[in-house]
């Protein structure tokens, strides 16, 4: 994979993004490389995570993701899912991962369909993952369209959370 070239397709992506939309919603990007063979666009709020770690590695988060891998290329996918890390030890709440991903996945069923190939059919750590078939030489408005999707319905993180209060 041509890191470098897809991290400039995902930064222009980020770029693209209702920047007075996301500080409403107190939501940030990052886009960065995973591994060496993953280039992501992630989504994510400071309160989502311990405090005084760095919310993208924080041992106990929430985040959206949006990648590609050199396999996800060949099939010409781009792929998505949120994760909950650890929220048992999330400060301030008390959390059980599987009733925590059940009453977001509750919540989610009205959102389901606008979501391509999307599955909750996992553990805890992803509430939900899915795929959309793109162009591989132009899927920037992919990218920002999931983007969009997901801040349609980032409340229902903090909605879920706050049942664990």
């Amino acid at each position: 994979m041509d890191i470098k070239n897809y991290s400039h397709r995902f930064q222009t992506a980020a770029g693209l993004l209702d920047k007075k939309l996301l500080n409403k919603k107190q939501l940030e990007v990052a886009v960065g490389v995973y591994g060496g063979g993953s280039v992501f666009l992630k989504l994510y709020k400071k309160s989502w995570a311990t405090p005084f770690q760095d919310p993208l590695t924080a041992e106990s988060r929430i985040f959206f993701s949006i990648w590609i891998t050199d396999l996800a290329i060949k099939s010409k996918r781009l792929l998505y899912n949120i994760h909950a890390l650890k929220l048992r030890k999330l400060k301030g709440y008390s959390i059980e991962s599987r009733k925590f991903a059940g009453a977001f996945r509750e919540g989610f069923k009205d959102f389901e369909h606008k979501w391509q190939n999307v599955s909750t059919l996992f553990g805890p750590l992803t509430l939900m993952e899915g795929w959309r078939e793109i162009d591989v030489e132009n899927f920037n408005d992919d990218i920002v369209e999931l983007a969009n999707n997901f801040l349609e319905i980032e409340y229902l993180v903090d909605q879920t959370l706050a049942k664990f209060k």
